[in-house]
């Protein structure tokens, strides 16, 4: 149940000092504002050291990610600490087992680890010209992280998530790179659909069958190619571009070229159905004119509300991420 303090829009919860998002350049000057604020604050932490493009380790071929999930109302305050998504996955080195899956390696009733592997495809990562999606990306891996904690620790004072209604959901990601938000996130929704460019869905295709062996038997999860451009540059699109009806799109660290930013947007205005479907971004704070021109353009699609998600008593995602949550709306 939500607190009186937080706003609901769509599946979201947000915090009672989330934002409707009105003006790109106001909201640009509050990230990156905040952005230097935390960073002379904390100059020491993991968030204001250099990351780098963002990826956690695109130098393995197999990426073992492990999730330590803690109650946080439980007295494990030194398990809370190492939880945070600033610390949290540590990449390590494996060779692929027979038992791959998304699994509970340890567990307690206020400890829980998690534990997942991924492949990624190096070569093409240096090799083909734009790929950024062969390798794991810190926001997804973060993301996944608090979106598990939720699930596994709902708290009731600050929800994130309308889990019963997640439960329910069609969930439709947009460049899912290596797939691992659907690794992570699938059981706790009814249909989750991966889509990206076809020559990563091989990839996305390895990685669902390492963590679930039988899939695509008795599975919720589809694997759909999709080019926004194309999409965007099709006059009759329903004839080449059919979805179930999408309760929750998701988008994470898709935004870093001009050029993509309005076949992204005509993609997710085309796919979401209005007074629906919620659309959730999540970006890592990079150049500002991209973000700017990002967001400028959002606001001028018609008949869509953009709100900027709060950082609230417990930030779901801490700086450098910033998150919007979007409904396109009828009527007056």
């Amino acid at each position: 149940m939500a607190s009186l303090e937080q706003i609901k829009k769509g599946l979201c919860y947000l915090p009672k000092d989330s934002e409707q998002v009105v003006d790109a350049d106001e909201e640009v000057f509050i990230l990156y504002t905040d952005l230097q604020v935390q960073d002379h604050q904390s100059p020491t932490s993991a968030m204001a050291s250099f990351r780098g493009l963002g990826h956690v380790d695109s130098h393995q071929d197999i990426l073992t990610v492990k999730y330590l999930l803690t109650n946080p109302v439980a007295n494990f305050s030194a398990a809370s600490e190492s939880a945070s998504s600033s610390e949290l996955p540590l990449p390590t080195r494996s060779k692929p087992s027979r038992r791959t899956r998304k699994k509970r390696i340890a567990s307690a009733p206020d400890v829980i680890e998690l534990e997942i592997q991924i492949i990624q495809d190096k070569t093409a990562l240096h090799s083909r010209k734009g790929d950024t999606g062969s390798v794991v990306w810190k926001a997804s891996v973060d993301l996944a992280f608090s979106i598990l904690q939720h699930e596994h620790f709902p708290s009731a004072l600050h929800p994130f998530l309308d889990l019963t209604e997640l439960k329910n959901a069609h969930v439709l990601e947009l460049g899912s790179g290596t797939g691992i938000l659907c690794v992570a996130l699938s059981p706790f929704v009814r249909n989750y659909t991966c889509t990206d460019l076809p020559e990563l869905l091989p990839l996305i295709h390895k990685n669902i069958v390492l963590n679930f062996p039988k899939w695509p038997q008795d599975s919720n999860i589809s694997l759909t190619p999709l080019d926004w451009v194309e999409l965007q540059n099709t006059n009759n699109r329903s004839r080449g571009f059919n979805f179930n009806p999408v309760d929750l799109i998701l988008i994470v660290d898709c935004i870093y070229h001009p050029s993509l930013i309005p076949p992204l947007l005509a993609t997710i205005d085309y796919i979401a159905i209005p007074n629906v479907t919620t659309v959730l971004v999540v970006v890592e704070l990079r150049a500002e004119d991209v973000i700017r021109d990002f967001l400028s353009c959002w606001l001028n699609v018609p008949a869509w509300e953009i709100w900027r998600i709060g950082k609230g008593g417990d930030a779901i995602m801490k700086r450098p991420y910033a998150m919007w949550v979007g409904m396109k709306h009828t009527g007056p």
